[in-house]
């Protein structure tokens, strides 16, 4: 069956800049900033809660126990005045009892004043204070006191019952452990609206912490994916993959970013597209005439022409080799033009990786013989087959197995070999060599167009194009290659293609 790539993509027009990075960062300082201030606004009221409650408590509550211990304390010592002066006459006793009374007065005053300042008191301090004011009130005992003349009979008149002032004992100290039950009642509400204000506070920092730290991460990732995206569009860019746009994710700067560099890249795709063209063309051109050169150059060595001299036999045969090597670059580079990734035409079909390996050494046997090469295989028995144009996939792997060769010194081994990875259902195919090495900083850009290490640009000819084409033709065939080498101990290359589906 046939493969063959899309044609390029046309690149959108540009986006309007409409939500940008400063907008970002202004909207997550403000959602910061609110949360912040609704925290500080939240503590507010509950801290005036407290203060209302706390001042409740100390303008009702307390008020109120303070008084209800004083007129307890005030009626009992009327009563006890009372009987003091009725049993021995002495005005010490009654004005001992108008101080009481005063007393008792001023407090009851005070607890029903609470009304008029806003508070709920009990209805029973106003019916004491209705009950009080059927009995002469200590003003009118003062005014006894000072008076010059005092009717004796008098003074039977000032005094209050001791059933109404034991009754109003009762009812007092019922008040009073009512108050105390208040007053504990508004503590524990206290204590609740307290560690209330604690928790919505610590949850105001928690919250405001966990919006700033998920905006950070937010911020972060939406800046670091997109710079992350156009590092690996630099990276296929420098690994001659031009044909993967960037994907545009968002409508800010990164996303305008993104957009110029796909334009570049199809930019790039274009000239490349016209360069590879014009090279496939003038290599045809120059073939044809290249080919007449090279045909009247044998005909003059083998003498159809006329007789040569030797010296004559040995400009032809430089000739001819030049010839060769010209024509043979020719090739790779129209190779090169015609193998783009995603632009091959291939013909796809099971390939037995015994079979693919013993075709490839068979090839390159002679070229090995040649230079006292020997070759070695190892392949393991009961691999599945692989997926993929079998003159392509022979092609690269007879690029590296004419690499390992020329780059082998003589009485050396070249071992052909394949490796199976059950768990990733991929097979890997390699040539190890006991050559040269390659230097660790020329590794990375093997596989590039018209790269050659330092050490083959001293050594040997060629263009930089057999590396190039294997990759091209691996990856159109959804592998990789890989190389592993180290000076002075020989070279490893190799590709791994995935298995063919079960």
């Amino acid at each position: 069956m046939e493969h063959s790539a899309s044609p390029l993509k046309k690149v959108e027009p540009p986006m309007n800049l409409r939500f940008g990075i400063t907008g970002k960062l202004i909207v997550w300082f403000l959602v910061v900033i609110v949360i912040f201030y609704g925290t500080i606004f939240v503590l507010y009221i509950n801290v005036q809660q407290v203060v209302r409650l706390s001042g409740s408590i100390v303008a009702k509550n307390y008020a109120i126990a303070s008084a209800t211990k004083k007129m307890t304390e005030s009626l009992l010592s009327m009563e006890e005045n009372r009987q003091k002066f009725l049993l021995l006459k002495k005005d010490d006793y009654l004005n001992f009892y108008n101080d009481a009374q005063r007393t008792f007065e001023d407090n009851l005053t005070q607890v029903i004043r609470l009304t008029a300042m806003g508070h709920k008191i009990s209805e029973v301090w106003q019916q004491i204070g209705r009950a009080y004011k059927n009995y002469p009130g200590s003003a009118t005992v003062s005014a006894y006191l000072t008076a010059g003349l005092r009717p004796p009979d008098a003074v039977d008149g000032f005094w209050i019952p001791e059933t109404v002032i034991n009754n109003w004992i009762n009812q007092i100290s019922a008040e009073r452990l009512n108050n105390e039950q208040e007053i504990e009642v508004a503590n524990r509400e206290l204590n609740r609206k307290g560690r209330l204000s604690a928790k919505n506070g610590l949850i105001g920092i928690a919250v405001s912490s966990l919006v700033g730290l998920l905006g950070i991460f937010y911020l972060a990732y939406s800046m670091v994916r997109p710079l992350r995206e156009l590092m690996e569009g630099i990276r296929a860019i420098s690994s001659d993959r031009l044909n993967t746009p960037l994907k545009i994710r968002s409508q800010d700067e990164f996303g305008e970013l993104a957009h110029a560099f796909n334009e570049m890249s199809q930019r790039l795709r274009k000239e490349e597209r016209m360069r590879s063209d014009f090279i496939s063309m003038l290599s045809h051109e120059i073939r044809t005439p290249l080919t007449s050169i090279r045909e009247s150059v044998n005909m003059i060595r083998e003498e159809v022409m006329g007789p040569i001299n030797n010296r004559q036999q040995k400009f032809l045969e430089i000739a001819g080799s030049e010839i060769t090597r010209i024509s043979d670059l020719l090739s790779h580079l129209m190779q090169a033009s015609r193998l783009e990734p995603g632009l091959l035409n291939m013909r796809l079909e099971p390939i037995d990786p015994h079979t693919f390996v013993t075709e490839c050494t068979d090839s390159i046997k002679l070229a090995a013989e040649a230079k006292h090469i020997g070759l070695a295989v190892q392949v393991p028995a009961q691999l599945p087959p692989i997926v993929g144009d079998p003159k392509q996939l022979q092609q690269a792997m007879l690029n590296y197995l004419s690499n390992a060769v020329k780059f082998s010194e003589p009485d050396t081994q070249v071992t052909v070999g394949v490796r199976y990875n059950r768990n990733q259902k991929r097979i890997s195919f390699f040539v190890s060599d006991q050559g040269p090495g390659i230097l660790e900083g020329d590794q990375a850009f093997l596989f590039n167009k018209y790269y050659r290490g330092q050490r083959e640009r001293e050594r040997l000819e060629g263009v930089g194009l057999g590396l190039s084409i294997v990759k091209n033709i691996v990856e159109s065939h959804h592998g990789t290659v890989w190389v592993n080498s180290q000076v002075g101990h020989g070279s490893t290359f190799g590709f791994t293609l995935p298995c063919a589906p079960e």
